[in-house]
């Protein structure tokens, strides 16, 4: 039996490629020791609300800012609390998150927080609550 050579594993690579059996973007996202983070914009976060119902809404606004109207089903996490990162250490890291705070500035911070404490899979809600609200999403008071 012959070798298998770096040429023939590329061959193999293409016509997996071409057939749309692998894509280099899959073999990145199946690195389990990377945490996959994705900004999303509110349109793909309500599809991922629709497709992934086990996912979490992680709303990271003071309280009053969330009592003022939050994505339905939303966890309040207020990032300016001072045990802010012991109760993000407390999650559950292998969950789906949906993360977001008022316009993308706290939640980016957090996001980073997250990413280096081991949560698995985080989508970032770029523009925050506002966008959502801008893109005619519901929101619950």
């Amino acid at each position: 039996m012959k070798p298998f050579s770096c040429t023939r594993l590329w061959s193999v690579i293409l016509l997996c490629s071409t057939l749309g059996f692998w894509h280099p973007a899959n073999a990145v996202a199946a690195d389990s020791d990377k945490p996959m983070v994705k900004n999303i914009k509110a349109e793909e976060a309500d599809q991922l609300l629709h497709k992934q119902k086990e996912a979490v809404i992680l709303d990271i606004r003071t309280q009053s800012e969330y009592q003022s109207g939050h994505i339905a089903k939303a966890v309040n996490l207020d990032f300016y609390a001072d045990d802010f990162q012991k109760e993000l250490e407390k999650l559950d890291k292998k969950q789906v998150y949906l993360l977001h705070c008022a316009s993308g500035g706290r939640s980016s911070k957090a996001r980073d927080v997250m990413k280096k404490l081991g949560f698995e899979t985080i989508y970032h809600l770029d523009d925050g609550i506002k966008g959502w609200i801008k893109a005619g999403k519901p929101v619950v008071k």
